[in-house]
C-alpha cells in the first residue's frame, strides 16, 4: 500500500515499525473509533523500568504534572481541556490517588509518564472490573522502553485491590497504544468487536497483531489519500 507517494506499509515485515513511518503514535487523521479491552488479573506481569527510572505515587499538588504529561502525550490541548478533565475524573480524589495515581520519574526526578489504577466513573466502583486510566507518557521519552513497565504496574495494583478483571478503554487515533495493551494480553471486549470492528481493522492494518487475526485489515492509505476520512 503505497501512502502519500512516498511512504509504503507492506505485508509482512515489522509492520508497526512501517507504520511509524507513516502515522504518528497519536495521529487525529485517523477516524476515531472507541475501543475497549479487557484481561484477568490473574498473572499480572513483571516489567522492569529501564536503568534509570522509577515509579512513585500521586501526591497532593501533582495535577498540574498530570496535565502537562496527558498535554505532551497529545491527550489534551491545552491546559483547560486537561483541567476539565481531572476536575470529571479526580477532583476530590487524593486520598485514593495517592494510592492508585502512579508516575515515572527519570534520572533527574522529573515525572515523564502517567497511569491510574481506576475505576469506571459512570457506574461507580463495582469491586471486579479495574480500568487502566489515562496512560500517558511525555512525547520527549516515547520510545524508551516506559509503556509496558508502566501498564504491568497498574496491573499488579489493580490486583492487589482486590479486582478481577482490568479493563482500559483507547481509540483508534493511539492506535499503538492499542498494540501495547494487546502485548501485555489485552484481548477486544467480544461486544466492542463487533461495534468497533472498523477501528480493529485499522488496528490490523498498522499492527499486523496476531492477537487480531480474526479482523481483517483496512485499507489505512485512504485515511491520508486526500484528506478524507475514508468513510
Amino acid at each position: 500500500m503505497t501512502v502519500e507517494g512516498r511512504h509504503t506499509i507492506e505485508r509482512g515485515g515489522d509492520r508497526t515499525a512501517q507504520s511509524l513511518g507513516v502515522f504518528d503514535n497519536h495521529d487525529p487523521r485517523l477516524p476515531y473509533v472507541h475501543l475497549l479491552l479487557e484481561r484477568l488479573l490473574d498473572a499480572p506481569e513483571e516489567r522492569p523500568l529501564p536503568e534509570g527510572y522509577r515509579f512513585v505515587n500521586y501526591r497532593p499538588g501533582d495535577r498540574d504534572t498530570w496535565i502537562g504529561i496527558e498535554m505532551s502525550a497529545r491527550e489534551f490541548n491545552d491546559f483547560p481541556e486537561g483541567m476539565d478533565a481531572w476536575r470529571r475524573y479526580y477532583e476530590g480524589h487524593d486520598a485514593e490517588l495517592e494510592a492508585r495515581m502512579f508516575f515515572i520519574e527519570d534520572a533527574a526526578g522529573r515525572k515523564v509518564a502517567t497511569a491510574t489504577a481506576y475505576y469506571d466513573i459512570e457506574t461507580g466502583d463495582n469491586g471486579a472490573d479495574g480500568f487502566v486510566h489515562w496512560v500517558a507518557v511525555r512525547r520527549e521519552a516515547q520510545g524508551r522502553g516506559l509503556s509496558k513497565p508502566l501498564v504491568a504496574r497498574v496491573l499488579r495494583e489493580l490486583k492487589a485491590l482486590g479486582y478481577r478483571r482490568a479493563v482500559v478503554p483507547t481509540q483508534t487515533t493511539t492506535w499503538l497504544a492499542c498494540k501495547v495493551y494487546l502485548d501485555l494480553g489485552f484481548r477486544p471486549v467480544p461486544e466492542n468487536a463487533v461495534s468497533g470492528r472498523k477501528g480493529w481493522e485499522i488496528v490490523k492494518a498498522l499492527t499486523d497483531h496476531p492477537a487480531l487475526k480474526s479482523f481483517d485489515a483496512a485499507d489505512v492509505g485512504r485515511y491520508l489519500i486526500g484528506g478524507g476520512s475514508g468513510a
